[in-house]
């Protein structure tokens, strides 16, 4: 966060809808206790709705499940309101062989906070990103103007551009963060934004 980050995001991953298992509400809890950044949590699992209350227990900030996921009773807008009460923000992820049209409804409705485009296979670091789903943002920013849409993979100084370019305004950098000067990346990611942005990320 000092280098310049705006919100920390957190991959949560169940070693079920993706293969690999990674930290749970335990180490997010410990986390929030260290800071008081916004946690934006990423949930890569099979059943989210398992997920609110430890997550909000952690002091998740908001909840991004992925529409592919196994639904409660009252499919995606019954888990929507369930994140809600929970007192967290909603965003919905979409894996890069799902339509973004899946997700329509739910923004036509007002119901979520941001649109995740996953522009790698979710569930591991270090891909390299996926160009072709920036029609995905495109769409979704020419529908929906005033979104906050968000990608996450294969992000850097050198594919940024392509991403806002078609709309996106809140970036997960992963790898290209982890360098000795993480301030340097980062803020050339937020140039990029703030030049091409046409959503609240401007």
């Amino acid at each position: 966060m000092d280098a310049g980050a705006d919100v920390l995001h957190v991959d949560v991953m169940d070693g079920h809808f993706v293969p690999n298992l990674s930290w749970g509400a335990p180490v997010i809890k410990c986390l929030r206790s260290q800071s008081d950044a916004f946690f934006d949590t990423h949930l890569m699992v099979s059943n989210p709705v398992e997920f609110i209350e430890p997550m909000k227990d952690a002091g998740v900030d908001q909840f991004t499940f992925h529409i592919e996921a196994n639904m409660p009773e009252g499919g995606v807008e019954g888990l929507i309101q369930q994140i809600k009460d929970a007192g967290m923000k909603v965003g919905i992820s979409v894996k890069p062989g799902t339509a973004v049209d899946t997700v329509f409804p739910y923004c036509d409705k007002g119901l979520v906070d941001l649109i995740l485009i996953m522009t790698v296979e979710p569930g591991f670091g270090g891909q390299s990103f996926m160009a072709d789903m920036m029609p995905k943002v495109k769409t979704l920013r020419e529908k929906y103007p005033k979104l906050d849409i968000q990608v996450d993979g294969g992000l850097s100084p050198a594919t940024i551009d392509q991403a806002t370019e078609a709309g996106a305004n809140a970036i997960v950098a992963g790898s290209a963060s982890f360098v000795p000067e993480p301030s340097v990346p980062i803020l050339a990611m937020r140039e990029s934004v703030m030049k091409n942005c046409t959503g609240y990320g401007k």
